[in-house]
């Protein structure tokens, strides 16, 4: 094919610059999106799209969902309103004194990983860290004292003896002498 006056003084002018003819961009029509911010402005703008995380959640079996609602019509079919006003819920949660580590709220800039390691990048953590268990009770009157146990891991024995022994003293604090004890299960 022929090619333009125009073309030959652009080939020149890059050989003289660069000592080649190295296209750096491909001829033709340009791409629609090129970038990941174009994406996301198209989904944004265009689309009315937003970026969610997804959400930690138990999976319930078929079976779960119906001792659930079986659960839930016996709670209606026994128990007034003002009986259920009188529960008192309890659970209890155990937590790393080493902490929880989130990758996705700390960065350490650098030029390479190399460098990034120099600079504390790397988070150690221990196998078997050291835990405390927290109990807490919540009930229509409003919450508990938290209480925490730092003898390590809880057993029933121990649980009857640490837990069961402070539950009532939160309870007749919270809702007086008359009250139903509910833990989590």
């Amino acid at each position: 094919g022929i090619v333009s006056l125009q073309t030959i003084k652009l080939w020149i002018k890059m050989i003289k610059d660069t000592g080649s003819i190295n296209l750096s961009y491909s001829s033709g029509r340009p791409r629609t999106v090129r970038t990941k911010e174009g994406a996301q402005r198209i989904l944004r703008e265009d689309l009315g799209c937003f970026p969610y995380k997804k959400i930690k959640q138990p999976k319930l079996t078929d079976l779960h969902k119906m001792k659930r609602a079986k659960f839930a019509n016996w709670v209606l079919n026994h128990y007034t309103k003002e009986d259920t006003e009188k529960w008192l819920f309890t659970g209890e949660k155990y937590f790393d004194l080493d902490g929880v580590y989130n990758v996705q709220n700390d960065r350490v800039w650098a030029v390479s990983r190399e460098e990034a390691d120099g600079q504390c990048a790397i988070h150690q953590k221990i196998k078997f860290p050291t835990k405390v268990m927290v109990w807490f009770g919540v009930c229509s009157e409003g919450l508990t004292t938290p209480m925490i146990f730092e003898d390590g891991t809880m057993d029933a024995e121990m649980y009857i003896k640490e837990v069961l022994s402070v539950a009532p003293k939160c309870g007749n604090n919270t809702l007086g002498n008359h009250w139903t004890y509910q833990q989590d299960g």
